[in-house]
């Protein structure tokens, strides 16, 4: 539809077919199948003709708008493409905080690289509000957090929802009773991330709001290690959903057990980069391809 859509403009704009047939450099016939299929599409007539006059309907009208607004972002992605394709392999630095890094940010340099092998990622770390700071200061092109920030100088872009799954040896001996529920994790042997990071607070404010007290064994903050840890100390976890995948719990034996309080815990991850005008055409780019690949998800 966008190329009857540039030929009904250009009618319109020279105001006679045949003068648009000579500027579209198109024969008469095929200008008037253009107008007459895209009618079709539509449902309706754009022009009433009055003598060799043509008006406008109002569809017409709505719809000329729509040329115009399509023309213009088609000439914009095409100034946008030409800019990215003019700076040749680029670099794109991403600032990560400690826990998406570990859950988010491998797999999303996996798709970035596959579909874009020329560009070069950099990653930068460091606690949430650190990573704001990075991009706020152009240290960073944008920022991968899990949380929402709300910051006048940033734009924030949720990606997807996370929350706190159980995670535990098979043939726990929690098991023994039947499927776990919240108040189970009281006095339960686990081994936790370190404090300081969303995940960490999350934890915490669980325990508080449901009054437990788990046996802590160790803080550690790698996700893997804890994982390789569970069965050596006969002890659980509590990790973002996200991290896990089939063939990490199959490889170290471990079960997720559902627990209705837990999915409660709800957390966004979230994209934050400078506001959009500020930032050179290849990081824009890069951003709406973030964004894009979490949607189809």
């Amino acid at each position: 539809m966008l190329d009857e859509l540039h030929v009904f403009a250009v009618v319109v704009e020279q105001s006679s077919m045949n003068k648009a047939s000579a500027a579209l450099n198109l024969s008469q016939p095929a200008l008037s199948r253009k107008i007459a299929k895209l009618e079709q599409d539509l449902g309706a007539l754009l022009f009433r003709r009055i003598g060799k006059r043509l008006e406008l309907t109002r569809i017409g009208q709505l719809t000329y708008e729509y040329a115009i607004e399509a023309r213009q972002q088609h000439l914009r992605y095409l100034s946008l493409v030409a800019d990215y394709k003019s700076v040749g392999r680029s670099t794109l630095t991403i600032g990560a905080s400690l826990t998406t890094l570990q859950t988010t940010l491998p797999d999303l340099i996996q798709a970035l690289t596959l579909r874009s092998p020329e560009l070069d990622i950099k990653a930068i770390t460091g606690k949430t509000h650190e990573i704001v700071t990075l991009v706020r200061e152009r240290k960073a092109d944008l920022g991968i957090v899990a949380s929402r920030i709300d910051d006048p100088q940033l734009k924030c872009v949720p990606l997807f929802d996370d929350h706190l799954v159980l995670v535990l040896p098979r043939n726990h001996f929690v098991m023994d009773k039947g499927l776990p529920v919240i108040s189970d994790l009281n006095a339960l042997p686990m081994i936790l991330f370190s404090k300081g990071t969303w995940y960490r607070i999350l934890t915490d404010e669980l325990f508080e709001k449901y009054r437990l007290l788990p046996d802590v064994r160790m803080e550690i903050d790698s996700f893997e290690a804890i994982l390789r840890l569970l069965h050596t100390c006969r002890a659980a976890t509590l990790l973002p959903k996200s991290y896990l995948r089939p063939e990490m719990l199959q490889d170290n034996d471990l079960l997720v057990i559902p627990i209705r309080e837990l999915v409660e815990s709800k957390r966004t991850t979230s994209l934050i980069h400078a506001q959009s005008e500020s930032l050179s055409p290849e990081v824009r780019l890069w951003i709406d391809e973030i964004a894009t690949h979490y949607k189809r998800v």
